[in-house]
């Protein structure tokens, strides 16, 4: 709400961002983790290279040929990994979206925030309206020193790589507009389309009235816009023997999955999965499936405890886990830098659930066009159709797909570490991708996922904000805790948690929104944390 008369309020949108200290964990983990595997390539050239100059190759004995062997690998692979790069540097393949859904959207982002609300929020027991945090009607100018546009200022400017926002200027608000609604660089001025023109002015227009602010005209090349699909993807080499030893992890883990828990791994239209039905498991009177959505990392062998204790621990109901090689460093996967998109994703999810049994064949909402079988005599009409959903992180964004196309296909819905919620402003981009890493942790997170191939390739080329960003009304039952649940951390490196907190509590989810303040990201999925047992216990409830 606005300041009262005579109250001066701190505009934290002008404070510079302070840079971060590195802590001693950063060094340890650089020169005793990252640095002895990222010189693995360079001193793979210089052995190659030395060895073939000075003719000691002759002189070898059967360890030092199989040394030179494997170095000469890890140069020619370090060649079609520079070659990849290159081909995946290019412009982004997945085009401008629909101009009439990204202006609908941006006008969401405006007016999520704009409603004045008490303090502590709503009580969803007690709340009457479906929207209270974004409100209905118009986009209004608000004074410069309005706490709702004060805040929005220090939000947006994230996109400014953290500016004061006086130093922002329109040139680059431009850029960050044309980008955000229609995927690609700024042309000169006088030379766009008088309709795209005419959606930026309109753009720029409501973010100023929006920001309490008038933006000063002009060009300030010190402060560079995050423009995600446009910008260099920022990709460090990893040598080829640590793609063979995921790989390896993943296939030995896969088999076990077969034998230890009767797992069953499969493909459906191009969409990989690991699923164990239960052979007691009747789809009338049994508990829902639990599908599992994981986020970027190393597929199974990054989430091998947490999915085996599900396994354990329920050992009584099915669970669907798509498999992702774009994001799980499968490298010599046919699909790693082929990611599916939205529309792709949720018809494959939808098929395949359709194909074990666990949702009706035909819907209200299906989007796909595979065509008509007969029901499966396991799915009735009496049966408890529908499935819980969980997912983590990265995840959240296909949990958020299937929302948007099949919202009748999820009956529970339980968000961990969700980076969907208030992508919108920035902080999970920034954070993962822009940011100066300060501590060991956020340099792993960095080298060995952010900056990998697959993953860069998803989300510097592939990435949809549009697609990508879950608003409230698209959640059924997001203030019924026992339909919907979300985990938080308050320490999480990645999620700015008290955004994602404050944005669902404005529209009235208390009992179903949990923040542990000292979790960090993936903590809540660690076996023995207060977070893990509340979203077992959650799920047993199904």
């Amino acid at each position: 709400m606005a300041a009262a008369s005579g109250e001066t309020v701190e505009d934290i949108s002008e404070i510079p961002h302070p840079e971060r200290r590195r802590t001693s964990s950063f060094y340890i983990v650089l020169f005793f983790v990252v640095l002895p595997l990222w010189s693995v390539i360079p001193l793979s050239w210089f052995f190659v290279t030395y060895t073939l100059h000075t003719g000691l190759l002759s002189s070898f004995k059967w360890r030092g040929r199989a040394l030179f062997v494997a170095a000469l690998c890890e140069v020619f692979f370090s060649i079609h990994h520079h070659r990849l790069v290159r081909h995946i540097s290019g412009p982004s393949p997945i085009g401008p979206g629909n101009l009439a859904e990204v202006q609908a959207a941006f006008t969401r982002v405006l007016k999520s925030g704009l409603a004045n609300l008490p303090e502590d929020g709503f009580d969803e027991e007690s709340l009457d309206v479906d929207r209270p945090g974004s409100p209905a009607e118009s986009i209004v100018a608000l004074q410069s020193d309005d706490a709702r546009a004060i805040d929005f200022r220090n939000c947006m400017r994230t996109w400014f790589q953290k500016a004061p926002w006086s130093a922002i200027r329109t040139q680059e608000v431009y850029a960050w507009l044309y980008w955000d609604i229609f995927n690609t660089a700024l042309p000169p001025l006088e030379s766009i389309p008088r309709a795209h023109r005419a959606a930026l002015d309109e753009a720029l227009d409501l973010l100023q009235k929006r920001s309490g602010s008038i933006i000063s005209p002009g060009s300030n090349t010190a402060v560079s816009p995050i423009l995600l699909t446009l910008d260099k993807v920022n990709v460090k080499w990893r040598p080829l023997f640590w793609y063979i030893l995921v790989t390896s992890m993943n296939w030995i883990l896969k088999k076990w999955l077969e034998r230890s828990y009767c797992a069953r791994f499969g493909s459906y239209n191009g969409l990989d999965y690991c699923v164990r039905v239960p052979k007691t498991w009747d789809p009338v009177t049994g508990p829902r499936p639990i599908l599992f959505l994981h986020g970027l990392g190393l597929g199974l062998t990054q989430y091998k405890i947490f999915i085996t204790h599900l396994l354990h621990t329920l050992p009584d109901r099915p669970i669907l886990v798509p498999l992702q090689p774009h994001i799980s460093q499968e490298f010599f996967h046919p699909q790693f830098l082929k990611p599916l998109n939205r529309y792709e994703a949720t018809a494959c999810l939808a098929g395949l659930m359709r194909e074990l049994g666990w949702v009706p064949r035909k819907d209200n909402y299906s989007t796909d066009s595979e065509s008509e079988v007969e029901t499966p005599t396991s799915l009735t009409t009496s049966a408890r159709t529908g499935v819980v959903v969980l997912s983590h992180s990265n995840g959240s964004y296909v949990h958020a797909w299937l929302l948007k196309a099949h919202p009748e296909m999820a009956v529970r819905s339980c968000f961990v570490d969700p980076v969907t919620f208030c992508s919108w402003e920035g902080d999970v981009c920034y954070n993962f991708l822009y940011s100066r890493c300060a501590t060991g942790l956020e340099l792993i997170m960095r080298y060995f996922v952010g900056t990998e191939l697959g993953v860069a390739n998803t989300i510097q080329r592939h990435f949809d904000w549009t697609s990508n960003s879950l608003w409230y009304e698209e959640i059924p039952n997001a203030r019924d805790p026992q339909k919907t649940m979300f985990v938080l951390g308050g320490n999480d490196a990645i999620v700015k948690a008290e955004r994602v907190h404050r944005y669902l509590s404005s529209h009235g989810v208390r009992k179903g929104l949990h923040l542990d303040p000292d979790g960090i990201h993936g903590q809540a999925l660690i076996t023995g944390g207060p977070m893990h047992n509340e979203i077992l216990q959650w799920l047993q409830d199904s």
